[in-house]
């Protein structure tokens, strides 16, 4: 439905990423770098998603340069101001669903359009309730399920999604990792306007 001379660029390892696009009928390919996702201990909330995915694109000069179109993403989960991202291991996963239970919280995606003539990023936020979650879900889902590679810990579209979340105010597909949505409404703006 939505054509472009060349497929798209999606900078991303995450399988879920992938399958939102293809889920919509977006062409594109996977070039996969390693970037630090490291970031200042100042910034807060959405800027840090906004700093990493930024940093993202920043790798991919030579592509854009090529001619490419990259689009990179970051997913961030904020609890009381404080950015949860991917857990080191199993005890930092446990952790942050021990932090999360019981509590509302925010899953923040920045995405960034990157092209030779044209950088757009945007950031997607979306507010995720658990509830009061028991000690032994959490080491069921954390040791079943390893959600080592997803912010705050868990996957909604996983177990501890379908048995543990009261309620979510925003985009679902914000919240697996990429708001799709949004996502289509800046490309459509940029062919529109020449751009992509």
């Amino acid at each position: 439905m939505m054509n472009f001379e060349k497929p798209l660029l999606l900078a991303s390892a995450s399988p879920r990423r992938k399958e939102l696009m293809q889920r919509v009928g977006l062409p594109f390919k996977t070039v996969i770098k390693q970037v630090d996702e490291s970031f200042p201990t100042d910034l807060r909330g959405a800027a840090v998603a906004t700093y990493i995915a930024k940093k993202k694109a920043a790798a991919y000069e030579e592509e854009v340069m090529n001619g490419e179109n990259v689009i990179t993403a970051d997913t961030i989960v904020v609890v009381d101001d404080m950015v949860l991202g991917k857990p080191a291991n199993r005890s930092e996963a446990i952790g942050m669903l021990q932090t999360l239970s019981g509590r509302t919280h925010q899953v923040i995606t920045a995405v960034c359009i990157r092209s030779m003539n044209h950088n757009i990023c945007f950031e997607t936020k979306t507010a995720v309730q658990f509830r009061q979650l028991e000690e032994q879900e959490i080491l069921y889902y954390v040791d079943q399920y390893k959600p080592f590679d997803k912010a705050g810990g868990y996957g909604i579209q996983e177990w501890i999604g379908h048995v543990g979340i009261v309620s979510i105010d925003g985009s679902y597909d914000n919240v697996v990792g990429l708001p799709v949505e949004a996502l289509w409404r800046q490309l459509k703006e940029l062919k529109k306007d020449g751009i992509l």
